[in-house]
């Protein structure tokens, strides 16, 4: 009877042994690429609370600069190793390609799961992001390939401190051009520094003058000067770059600002150097790091026209996609909802200063980010516009306006080398 005893001892401890190796093996590591440098703590901190929640182990990996992340991505697309989840970092015509290479999972079915409970949670426009729409013009089906994890607008900012030594309402900023270009005489004669901006980077002066574009003659006429539809010629145009002709003769932007990169103007505006900066939402964090104490709010680009509403790119500033092959997708899905949902979203806020992809988030979050989170009701993006310039026309629009401020060029004379270069790649692409 012992014997027997014993036996049945055994296979109840291998049993359990067997079972509980079994539950160990059925929790899986997901695999996490990123390039967010100041993001990295943040990220493994929640991975630690998610681990701890429901023994599914979160393994973010780091690769930055985002140069080295990009090839480091496209090298294991070639490859089919992608990780779990991981972000493009890209136009979104690339993001369409690493869809059509059967690389990112539809995640349309798991957002609109439940009511619509994880869609609905997002800021719209920063699922467009994300999001193609029917009849898109890259092929792909309708459908959202994309998780945001934060959002970003670029809007402009002043140093309140300077605006009060310029005898100006520090709770009053300007709302129009003119209001705009009036103070740059007082800022001349203060001897202060104006608008900084990293408009060495041309991408940069190309957002400003998206903004104001889309401001003077409309979303419809801006799309269809892209599809070749309106000239560059066009007064509406022209008047776009006599803009920034106005702010370099009325003083208000700073000494340099064509070759300026961005982080030297974040360095002069949070060293209090000068009154505005045009910048993302990402710069609440950067200032905060570089000069806790400075004392700033955000403004929408002052509009120069009533006509059309100011628009400000803006949209999901960082976002996921589930590798449409990973034998973990399910749970990668269930992490991305989690990480997404309102504590979570709080706490990136709080340890990033980047602003939550969650609607909801935004009462727990510094006033600063919530300013820049409002402008969200103005954003639009190149990537959800469902058209794409040229690249060399957008170099040349840019170039082109860099050297209207320095004085070099007129902006009718711009609008003509853009509007040639313009014919040139239609010409090229009918030959096709």
């Amino acid at each position: 009877m012992w014997f027997k005893n014993v036996l049945v001892g055994v296979f109840v401890l291998f049993s359990a042994l067997g079972c509980s190796e079994t539950k160990v093996d059925s929790k899986p590591t997901i695999s996490i690429w990123h390039w967010m440098t100041d993001r990295d703590p943040a990220f493994q901190e929640l991975a630690k609370k998610y681990e701890t929640l429901t023994g599914v182990k979160i393994n973010f990996e780091l690769y930055a600069p985002s140069d080295a992340y990009s090839q480091k991505i496209r090298a294991a697309a070639q490859g089919t190793n992608l990780p779990d989840v991981f972000g493009i970092l890209g136009e979104k015509r690339d993001f369409a390609s690493f869809i059509r290479a059967g690389h990112i999972l539809d995640l349309t079915s798991y957002m609109e799961a439940n009511n619509n409970s994880w869609k609905s949670s997002f800021f719209p426009k920063a699922l467009a992001v994300n999001e193609f729409a029917p009849k898109n013009s890259y092929g792909i089906n309708p459908g959202i390939f994309g998780v945001p994890i934060d959002i970003m607008t670029i809007q402009m900012v002043y140093n309140k401190k300077l605006f009060t030594q310029l005898g100006l309402n520090p709770n009053r900023p300007p709302k129009t051009l003119q209001e705009f270009l009036d103070i740059g005489a007082k800022i001349q004669a203060a001897g202060m520094q104006g608008l900084v901006s990293g408009w060495g980077e041309v991408w940069m002066i190309d957002c400003m003058a998206n903004n104001y574009a889309f401001n003077l003659m409309g979303k419809d006429k801006v799309l269809a000067t892209i599809k070749g539809e309106v000239p560059y010629t066009d007064p509406d145009w022209i008047k776009v770059f006599t803009i920034f002709k106005q702010m370099k003769d009325s003083g208000v932007l700073a000494q340099g600002l064509v070759t300026m990169i961005n982080k030297s103007a974040e360095q002069l505006f949070a060293n209090e150097k000068a009154v505005f900066a045009f910048n993302g939402s990402w710069c609440v964090n950067v200032y905060k790091g570089m000069n806790p104490g400075l004392e700033y709010a955000a403004m929408l680009p002052p509009e120069a026209s009533d006509k059309y509403p100011m628009a400000i790119w803006g949209g999901a500033g960082s976002s996921f996609m589930v590798n449409a092959r990973s034998k973990n997708k399910e749970e990668a899905v269930k992490f991305l909802t989690w990480l997404t949902d309102q504590d979570q979203q709080v706490y990136l806020a709080a340890a990033t200063n980047n602003l939550p992809a969650n609607k909801n988030s935004l009462s727990k979050i510094p006033e600063i980010l919530a300013q820049f989170a409002r402008g969200m009701d103005y954003a639009t993006h190149p990537n959800v516009w469902g058209v794409s310039e040229f690249s060399l026309v957008i170099e040349a629009f840019d170039r082109g306006i860099q050297s209207i401020i320095i004085g070099e060029k007129t902006p009718e004379q711009v609008a003509d080398e853009v509007q040639k270069i313009k014919e040139r790649e239609l010409a090229k692409k009918r030959a096709q």
